[in-house]
């Protein structure tokens, strides 16, 4: 499902600035970079560090809020209802798995497998606690970044998902739903994976800010 309206240009332009200012921190040599909220996970040159240990090393002030953390609960749980509505789970079942996360994507050439996004894959298979994969995006297909679509691969043909400010896509993590993005050609395209689990044994809990 594609759904327009479940996020407001304001949300998404304040989470893709929480996004902004984690991967400032960081960065990937290639041109794919993740932050990881929950994990702490940030892509740095050719692997990753934890950017909460950064932040509190280093004294940084300013970089996360709590309302930051906040409104990433509040667009999750509205994701985690559309998806329960949508596919008629009740939503206690859905349970937030690893990994959850912000993506930065570039024109940079991959330096390692982490940057090669654009080969088709299946979820489940990539991350096993897959059972609903969601993507929020950030940034505008056309305006803000070329290439970078979503595209969903069929026997019959392609559908084809075009990235929009608040537009939330999702569906279920199978191999029923295999999947790549293409190579972005300019600018650059934030989004956020959120993914759900039906196993509470996958379950993580919503990040909060680190003291």
């Amino acid at each position: 499902a594609v759904m327009d309206g479940l996020v407001t240009p304001v949300e998404a332009s304040q989470l893709q600035r929480i996004a902004q200012r984690g991967l400032a921190l960081g960065g990937s040599n290639g041109g794919a970079s993740i932050l990881d909220l929950h994990s702490g996970a940030l892509s740095k040159g050719d692997s990753f560090i934890n950017v909460f240990e950064l932040v509190k090393r280093n004294n940084l002030k300013n970089i996360f809020s709590a309302e930051d953390f906040s409104l990433y609960r509040k667009v999750k749980n509205r994701i985690q209802s559309a998806i329960a509505t949508r596919f008629g789970i009740q939503k206690d079942r859905l349970h937030l798995t690893h990994p959850t996360f912000f993506s930065r994507m570039t024109t940079k050439p991959a330096q390692t497998i982490h940057d090669e996004y654009w080969h088709p894959h299946i979820d489940k298979e990539t991350y096993g606690s897959f059972d609903y994969t969601s993507l929020l995006y950030l940034t505008d297909y056309g305006h803000d970044f070329t290439g970078g679509r979503f595209v969903f691969v069929d026997k019959e043909t392609n559908s084809t998902v075009e990235p929009r400010t608040g537009r939330v896509s999702f569906f279920t993590s199978g191999s029923e739903n295999l999947h790549f993005v293409e190579k972005v050609a300019s600018g650059t395209r934030f989004a956020i994976t959120v993914s759900f689990s039906c196993d509470p044994q996958h379950a993580i809990q919503d990040p909060d800010l680190k003291s």
